[in-house]
């Protein structure tokens, strides 16, 4: 999917500085950020370690805030966290001794539980957990099930608050690599299916390229800013053995290893 530039911005980052305080003194995390993504649109951060890609993220979740800019979701403010933005990190978050089914219901009776029935809300749920191919795990718990399967329930239970914006940090890092390549597959078809706006922190060039719109290259911190950006011209969904040896593919998977390893090699080489 290619972007609109005609279409409005649905999120917005102006100017967006982060500084923290830490025992050795301020340490400037971001500077001057400038992005702005459209509604339905996947949008990949990329970067070495420690170019700030989730504080980024943890900025536009709305569970930090930026010490100087302005950030923007669907013309609003963002200050604080929201069920309008569902947040799914590497490590899955889920409760242990709530069954698959509990851990997402507990987080749509909090969004919709005072609009809706009792029946309602465990369609929802149900529902939600269908769709990331997890209907039949809905009395387990999170130690009978796999990380891949835990990494579904976490994006259930993110999808099942409907939010406007989904915000993956590295969801899929800590999984083997062909469980990691069938959780990207459903989730091109989840976001296909749901027309989400996507914001999603990764290492990983080839999933960059397999799964976003735009690329959004991080330079080495501190002050870290957004150093160059990628529009990746193919349509979705995506086939990733068809892509393999498509150009368009081949050139965008060039220009962010360019990117990140020549142009702004790892910080930790350069200091050795």
């Amino acid at each position: 999917m290619k972007t609109d530039n005609a279409r409005p911005d649905f999120i917005k980052v102006e100017h967006a500085e982060m500084l923290f305080d830490t025992k050795k003194g301020r340490f400037h995390a971001l500077r001057d950020i400038n992005l702005s993504i459209t509604e339905g649109e996947f949008i990949a951060l990329i970067g070495h370690s420690g170019c700030g890609k989730s504080t980024l993220l943890n900025l536009v979740a709305g569970l930090l805030k930026p010490s100087a800019g302005v950030l923007l979701c669907d013309r609003r403010e963002i200050a604080a966290p929201g069920p309008d933005r569902g947040v799914v990190f590497q490590n899955h978050s889920l409760l242990p001794w709530l069954t698959c089914f509990d851990n997402v219901h507990l987080a749509v009776e909090r969004v919709f539980g005072a609009t809706e029935t009792k029946a309602q809300l465990k369609a929802r749920t149900t529902a939600a957990l269908e769709l990331v191919g997890m209907g039949h795990a809905l009395a387990k718990r999170p130690h009978e099930i796999s990380g891949g399967m835990k990494q579904r329930v976490g994006i259930a239970r993110a999808l099942a608050m409907e939010p406007k914006v989904l915000l993956l940090d590295e969801p899929f890092g800590a999984l083997d690599a062909l469980t990691r390549a069938k959780l990207q597959d459903e989730l091109l078809v989840i976001v296909a299916r749901t027309g989400s706006t996507v914001v999603m922190v990764t290492h990983d060039v080839d999933e960059a390229v397999l799964l976003s719109d735009r690329i959004v290259m991080m330079t080495n911190g501190p002050a870290a800013t957004i150093g160059d950006i990628v529009t990746v011209p193919l349509a979705r969904p995506r086939d990733r053995v068809a892509l393999a040896e498509d150009p368009s593919y081949v050139h965008c998977r060039k220009e962010v290893l360019e990117f990140l390893y020549t142009r702004h090699g790892h910080p930790e080489k350069e200091a050795a």
